[in-house]
C-alpha cells in the first residue's frame, strides 16, 4: 500500500482570530500558538501581514512572530511558522520578521476578491507572480491558496472549471505548495473530491492542500476526502512511475 505523506496546518491563529471583534493582546497569541507546537503541530499560521485598518486583529503580526520565535527557541519541538500576505508590502513585512513559509491567495469570485483584496482574480493572479519570484529569490518557500473554490457569498456557486483555470494559471510560478479553500464552507465532499482531483492532477509533483470551514458540519468530511483522495491519485501515479507523487495537507476551521 502507498504511504501517504499527510500535513496537518494550523490556521487558528490567524484565520480563527482574524474576525473576533475583541483584540486579543499579543501575549495570549503568542500562547495560543506555543500551546499548539506543544501539542506536536508541524506547521501553524501565526498571522497575517495585511495592513491594519483592514483586520485590526493582525496589528501585532510583526510582535506575534518574534515573541513566538523568542518563546520556542531552544524548545524540543518548533513548528514551521508561516504569514498570509497580499501584496508586496505585506511580503517584505513577512520576510523582515523572519516567517519561515508566506502564503498567497487567490479568490476565485471576482466579487468577493474585489471586496476582501480590491483585485479580480486575474489581478490577484498578476500580484501572486510577482511575489512568488521574490519570495524565491529570499528563499523562502511561497504556497498559493485559491478561495472561495465551491462558492462565493455574492455570486452563489463557482464553476469548477474557472477554479481549476486559476489553479492552472498559478501553478505556473512555482509555488511550494496550492490549496483550495472552501472559505464559506458550503462544498461537500462529493463536489470537493472531483475539484481537488483536477487540482491534483495539474500539480504534478506540487503538494495540495485543502482548507475547510466547518459552517454546515461537512469541515471534517471534506477533509477526510482530500486525503483520501489524494492518497489514491498517488498509488496510482506511483503504479505508473516511481517519479510521480501526490502529497495532501488538510486545515479545518470552524
Amino acid at each position: 500500500m502507498q504511504r501517504q505523506n499527510v500535513t496537518l496546518v494550523e490556521v487558528g491563529p490567524r484565520d480563527g482570530l482574524q474576525n473576533e471583534a475583541q483584540l486579543l493582546s499579543t501575549e495570549d497569541k503568542i500562547e495560543l500558538v506555543a500551546q499548539l507546537a506543544a501539542a506536536g503541530l508541524e506547521r501553524i499560521e501565526v498571522a497575517s501581514f495585511v495592513h491594519p485598518k483592514r483586520v485590526p486583529q493582525m496589528a501585532d503580526a510583526e510582535a506575534v512572530v518574534a515573541g513566538v520565535k523568542a518563546r520556542l527557541k531552544g524548545a524540543e519541538h518548533r513548528p514551521t511558522l508561516l504569514g498570509l500576505v497580499l501584496n508586496r508590502r505585506g511580503l517584505d513585512r513577512a520576510l523582515a520578521a523572519g516567517v519561515d513559509e508566506v502564503g498567497y491567495v487567490v479568490v476565485a469570485s471576482d466579487t468577493f476578491g474585489q471586496k476582501n483584496q480590491g483585485v479580480t482574480a486575474a489581478e490577484a493572479l498578476e500580484v501572486w507572480r510577482e511575489l512568488a519570484a521574490a519570495a524565491r529569490a529570499a528563499r523562502v518557500p511561497a504556497s498559493l491558496t485559491v478561495a472561495a473554490a465551491w462558492g462565493c457569498p455574492f455570486e452563489g456557486v463557482v464553476p469548477p472549471a474557472g477554479v481549476l483555470e486559476i489553479a492552472k494559471a498559478g501553478l505556473e510560478a512555482g509555488p511550494s505548495e496550492i490549496g483550495l479553500a472552501d472559505t464559506i464552507g458550503v462544498g461537500g465532499p462529493r463536489e470537493v473530491s472531483q475539484l481537488v482531483q483536477g487540482v491534483v492532477e495539474a500539480a504534478g509533483d506540487i503538494p495540495v492542500r485543502g482548507h475547510f470551514h466547518d459552517t454546515r458540519n461537512t469541515g471534517v468530511a471534506n477533509a477526510a476526502a482530500t486525503v483520501r483522495l489524494a492518497g489514491t491519485l498517488a498509488a496510482r501515479a506511483a503504479a505508473a512511475s516511481s517519479r510521480q507523487t501526490s502529497r495532501a495537507s488538510a486545515a479545518v476551521t470552524p
